[in-house]
């Protein structure tokens, strides 16, 4: 063989290698000639995925938000005076008590999710905490809410990570973001009614002897059981077992979308259960990288969601009424938010920069709401406040999957990753502490410090990340154990 031709090949062989490498990072749908699909075909494919997929998962994600942020609801309805709460730190007490099992079983939720399949687990522990739920709205002692919350954060715990785990599994790595996006969407616009519905539950105050607060828990409970019922009737399970889901997709159309996610990161099919593939991930730096940016966002999009119905009512001077309806609208505000991002993210494939731009806008919202005394500029705070801490969490949730590759790595991932945002939620609750009310200084300056080490952390991320993908390109080097395959940054 000469020596032009040993040339000829290397760069054949290096061709061969690019195209490879822009397929692994195209992620769109696009046509596949082997299956007879058209790129409009694609798309309605891609489209009846959404209707099942991201609107069950958002409702049910969505009234497990409601759930877990309506104590700041009740308490200003009357649930503090009656259980008397207002002694030392009896509602951080209780609100710190739905975290500690949230915290402590999402691994066992995440790998009961791929054993049991989702399509069983998720409506199943929705269920099980609405029912909980409304047993809150009968209790008599305030530790016996400290004990029903501490159940419904051990059924909470699985649903995130196997929802997460759901999504990763059904959508290519630069079609994920749009979809988090429109999951969290969904969740958002949900709980935002949570301080309407609220309003209008209290108002039964005095209906079978009963105070308004307990009817915010069961009305709340009873919808979260509905929408139990709602999600198993259409959430369809991993695509290997979609073939059982009635009303769903035709084997021809499942083909192409395992096809197309194996051509996008060669791990739509299942693999078996390993104990060390699923805590190998937690030897994986980045995948910790990753979830100290999820828990700096939840620090503050807990603190804020749990204790703001106070700070509109203490701080800011609103009645009780018109503090339960201004929730609402921030909310509405970041939902809008959220889907502009994703589109974003997806379109120019891009996640850290929107992180750290989120981070910024975040330290504005919170020094309008901290140290400005006119109480519009404080209420633009809490706008810009809920956008970027509640836009973060998809875009985390996006970047993690983008850079991650095998089924149990990203069931460890997901695991971990909404571990830390757990841990997030007990720190969040730490620091805006009771007693620093209406003011919350300390949480103020903790969530400024959070928002400065997400920058940090997407800075070191970027530079490690380019460095590698430069590599990858010279082929020098091999990421997730897929040739071709390169971060996203």
């Amino acid at each position: 063989m000469s020596q032009s031709e040993s040339y000829a090949e290397k760069d054949a062989e290096k061709n061969i290698q690019q195209i490879e490498a822009m397929d692994a990072n195209q992620g769109t749908i696009r046509e596949n000639e082997d299956l007879g699909i058209s790129d409009a075909e694609g798309r309605k494919i891609i489209h009846k995925i959404d209707r099942r997929r991201i609107s069950a998962l958002g409702l049910m994600f969505g009234i497990s938000l409601m759930d877990r942020t309506n104590l700041g609801s009740a308490n200003i309805a009357g649930m503090s005076k009656e259980l008397h709460l207002a002694i030392g730190s009896r509602y951080s007490i209780i609100i710190i008590m739905f975290f500690v099992p949230y915290l402590i079983f999402q691994w066992p939720c995440a790998i009961l999710a791929r054993k049991i399949g989702p399509r069983i687990f998720l409506p199943a522990v929705t269920a099980a905490w609405g029912i909980v739920m409304l047993g809150m709205g009968f209790v008599h002692h305030w530790g016996e809410l400290v004990a029903l919350r501490a159940v419904v954060g051990l059924f909470e715990a699985g649903l995130l990570p196997g929802a997460l785990f759901l999504l990763q599994m059904w959508y290519c790595r630069y079609d994920v973001h749009k979809r988090y996006a429109s999951f969290y969407l969904i969740s958002i616009v949900g709980a935002s009614l949570s301080g309407v519905l609220s309003y209008g539950f209290m108002q039964m105050a005095g209906v079978g002897g009963y105070s308004g607060w307990r009817y915010i828990f069961i009305w709340e409970g009873v919808l979260t059981c509905i929408i139990a019922i709602i999600g198993a009737i259409l959430i369809v399970d991993f695509p290997q077992k979609a073939q059982n889901s009635r009303k769903f997709l035709e084997p021809r159309e499942l083909e192409y979308v395992i096809k197309l996610l194996e051509r996008d990161r060669n791990d739509a099919l299942e693999e078996p259960f390993s104990w060390s593939a699923f805590f190998r991930a937690s030897l994986d730096l980045k995948i910790w990288m990753f979830g100290l940016i999820f828990f700096a966002s939840t620090v503050m999009s807990y603190g804020i969601a749990l204790f703001l119905p106070i700070i509109l009512n203490r701080k800011m001077g609103f009645s009780v009424g018109i503090s339960q309806l201004m929730i609402t609208p921030p909310y509405f505000f970041a939902a809008i938010f959220i889907y502009i991002e994703g589109w974003l993210g997806d379109k120019y494939r891009v996640r850290g920069p929107i992180v750290v731009f989120n981070a910024l806008l975040g330290i504005c919202g919170l020094c309008l709401m901290a140290w400005t005394k006119p109480a519009g500029s404080q209420y633009v705070g809490v706008f810009l406040i809920a956008a970027t801490s509640n836009s973060t969490i998809p875009t985390v949730m996006a970047y993690q999957a983008n850079n991650v590759r095998g089924t149990w790595k990203r069931a460890s991932s997901s695991a971990i990753l909404v571990t830390m945002g757990a841990a997030g939620g007990i720190v969040g609750v730490v620091v805006f502490r009771s007693q620093d009310a209406p003011q919350y200084l300390p949480g103020i300056y903790a969530s400024i410090a959070c928002c400065v080490l997400q920058m940090v952390i997407v800075g070191v991320l970027s530079l490690q990340f380019s460095r590698t993908n430069k590599k990858v390109a010279l082929g020098e080097a091999v990421i997730e154990g897929l040739p071709g395959f390169q971060y996203t940054l």
